[in-house]
């Protein structure tokens, strides 16, 4: 079983799971439809569980957005990458997570590009991670970012305006950017990271976050291929299959989000 695999998916029933995106599409509002994203977090080790990942959403067709973590990236790992990801190039948004995946806060919650650093330290990190993803990935880089711990400093969110990144991904809860920063295309679903310790909790936790974001009109949904087991996998599958298929969703690519937010 995966290090820290969430009890979510160790006790919950698989049919409880479903009746919970089923009861959940309930929630989109009579004649409208729903904006749904999905992101990886963690990327850039190759294993199975990421091939079983790219493979879900190579049969639905589904864009999915893969934030990767530079410093974990070399040419034998990209290749490997690259040999999951088949199908539309354009159904993968590889985009920049972070630098090395490090906390430097002392106190308070965990962030690599938080209030602890310098100017001068985020933004020698920021473009170190984008220089080796751009000349590992070439064309294939979007240049997003998702900030480790979905959380980042003031500072930082300038640093992304300044250097023309199109957009930031961090947490729903997370303050809005404003001038400050780019785009915020946020998320506000987690499959995988949860706090709750008992299995039903867990699951009305999801499904009040999944309602939550229906009625909302944009569904972020964050994903930790390295905490799947075969049953978080499974739930997956019949998530984005239900998703694909439903008439009133519509799967879409988080770079035509960001593009949506910077239009006039």
């Amino acid at each position: 079983m995966p290090a820290g695999c969430h009890v979510l998916w160790r006790k919950a029933p698989h049919k409880t799971l479903a009746a919970l995106v089923h009861d959940s599409l309930a929630h989109i509002p009579a004649g409208t439809g729903v904006r749904v994203f999905f992101r990886a977090d963690d990327i850039g080790v190759p294993s199975r569980s990421f091939s079983r990942l790219l493979a879900i959403f190579s049969r639905q067709q589904a864009p999915l957005a893969l934030a990767v973590v530079p410093a974990w990236l070399t040419q034998p790992r990209w290749r490997f990458l690259l040999r999951a990801s088949t199908g539309n190039r354009r159904r993968w948004c590889w985009h920049q997570h972070g630098w090395r995946h490090v906390n430097h806060e002392k106190r308070g919650k965990k962030q690599e590009f938080g209030p602890a650093r310098t100017p001068a330290m985020l933004e020698a990190d920021l473009l170190r991670g984008r220089k080796r993803l751009q000349a590992l990935m070439g064309d294939r880089f979007t240049p997003i970012f998702t900030p480790p711990w979905n959380r980042c400093s003031r500072e930082a969110l300038a640093l992304l305006k300044a250097h023309g990144y199109l957009a930031v991904s961090r947490d729903a809860g997370a303050r809005a950017t404003g001038p400050l920063g780019p785009p915020d295309i946020a998320v506000n679903v987690d499959l995988h990271t949860r706090c709750e310790s008992d299995a039903q909790d867990a699951a009305r936790g999801l499904a009040a976050e999944l309602r939550y974001a229906f009625a909302r009109g944009t569904c972020g949904i964050m994903i930790h291929h390295r905490r799947m087991n075969a049953a978080a996998l499974e739930f997956l599958a019949l998530l984005v299959g239900t998703l694909a298929a439903h008439p009133r969703v519509h799967l879409v690519d988080m770079r035509d989000l960001a593009d949506r937010s910077r239009s006039p």
